[in-house]
C-alpha cells in the first residue's frame, strides 16, 4: 500500500498498471466508512501476494485526481489495468465482497505464470533475442494450455518468424472451438495470406501486374483478392482493406464472403484489447464513471479502425 499524489500518479499508477493491476482507494481523514474499508483493503493486498497493488488517494488533498475519475462519494475504489480504469465500487464492502470484486479481474496463479512468461518474451524481443521469447511463451502455454493470451502471442511470434506450419498447428485447437474466437480466426486469415504468397505464383508478382488486370476488368475479383493478400503479407493492411472493400461493394457474397471475413480479421488484429467491464458510456459494471485521461484521449489508431468499420458497414448496406 502506498499514498499517491498528482506528482507521482503517472509513475506509481499508470506505469505500474501496465504490468500489475492497481486498485485506487479514494478516501478522506474525516470519512468513517473509509476507516473501515482501509484495513480490509490492506489485508487483502497482503493475502493476494502481489496480484495487485493498493494505492490510497486523499480526495481532499488530491481534488484534481478525484475530479478526473468522477469521484462523487467516498470511499470509492477504481481498478486500473494497462493504464485503463476497468471497474470500481463505492462504499465500505465486507472483505469477502472485495475479494469477489478483485477475482473478477485478477489472473489466477497459472495465468500469472503464463503472463510472466509472456512479459519475459517481450523483454527478450526488445533486446533483439528471437529465441528466448519463443521458449518463454511455450513454457507459459505448457503451464496453462487454456491461456489464450499466451497462445495468441506465440502464434503471432511464429508467423513473424515465418514458421507458418508451426503456427497453423498451434492455431488448430482454438479453431476447433464453437464458436471460433474472433482473434484466432483473424490470425488464421493472416496465415492464409502469408501461405498464399509462398505457394501461389502470383505471390511473387509486382503490384503493377495486378493493377493491369484490374484495369481491364473491375470485377476481376480473383486478382483483387490476390493483391490484397500480397498487401497483407508485406504489412500494408490499410491498402489491403481498400482492395477488399472494392470487392465487397461489388459482390458481398463472392467466394463465400472471403473478402469480408479477411477485412474483419484485419480490423481484429489491429484493434487493441478493451477493458473487460467498462461500457461505451465510460461507466464501470458498478456504475462508476471512469474518467481517467486515457479514456478521453482519442487514439489515432482507433480512429482509423473506426473509419474502416464505418466503410465496411456502408459497403454491406
Amino acid at each position: 500500500m502506498m499514498d499517491v499524489t498528482i506528482q507521482n500518479f503517472e509513475a506509481e499508477v499508470i506505469e505500474t498498471s501496465m504490468n500489475t493491476p492497481v486498485l485506487l482507494d479514494f478516501w478522506a481523514p474525516w470519512c468513517g466508512p473509509c476507516k473501515s474499508l482501509g484495513p480490509i483493503l490492506e489485508r487483502v493486498e497482503t493475502a493476494y501476494e502481489g496480484r495487485f497493488k493498493l494505492v490510497k488517494i486523499n480526495s481532499d488533498e488530491e481534488q484534481q485526481l478525484a475530479q478526473a475519475f468522477g469521484i462523487k462519494s467516498i470511499p470509492t475504489c477504481v481498478l486500473l489495468i494497462n493504464g485503463q480504469p476497468v471497474d470500481g465500487f463505492m462504499g465500505a464492502l465486507p472483505e469477502g465482497h472485495v475479494k469477489q470484486f478483485l477475482d473478477k479481474h485478477l489472473p489466477a496463479e497459472g495465468e500469472l505464470q503464463a503472463q510472466a512468461a509472456a512479459q519475459e518474451a517481450h523483454q527478450h524481443l526488445e533486446a533483439g533475442d528471437a529465441l528466448s521469447p519463443r521458449a518463454a511463451l511455450e513454457q507459459g502455454l505448457a503451464t496453462d494450455p487454456g491461456n489464450d493470451d499466451a497462445r495468441f502471442d506465440l502464434v503471432k511470434l511464429l508467423i513473424g518468424e515465418g514458421e507458418l506450419a508451426e503456427a497453423a498447428a498451434l492455431l488448430a485447437p482454438a479453431m476447433s472451438r464453437i464458436p471460433v474466437p474472433l482473434r484466432f480466426e483473424a490470425q488464421t486469415q493472416w496465415l492464409n495470406a502469408l501461405e498464399f504468397v509462398t505457394t501461389d505464383p502470383r505471390g511473387q508478382w509486382d503490384l503493377d501486374q495486378f493493377d493491369a488486370l484490374i484495369g481491364q476488368n473491375k470485377r476481376d475479383f480473383e486478382s483483387r483478392f490476390a493483391k490484397s493478400r500480397l498487401l497483407i503479407a508485406v504489412g500494408q493492411w490499410e491498402a489491403a482493406m481498400d482492395e477488399l472493400l472494392e470487392i465487397i461493394m461489388r459482390d458481398k457474397k463472392w467466394d463465400n464472403e472471403a473478402p469480408r471475413k479477411t477485412f474483419v480479421a484485419l480490423l481484429e488484429l489491429m484493434t487493441p484489447p478493451k477493458p473487460k467491464t467498462q461500457d461505451a458510456t465510460g461507466k464501470s459494471a458498478g456504475g462508476i464513471e471512469l474518467m481517467g485521461k486515457a479514456a478521453v484521449t482519442e487514439d489515432p489508431l482507433l480512429a482509423m479502425i473506426s473509419s474502416y468499420r464505418r466503410k465496411l458497414s456502408m459497403a454491406l448496406n
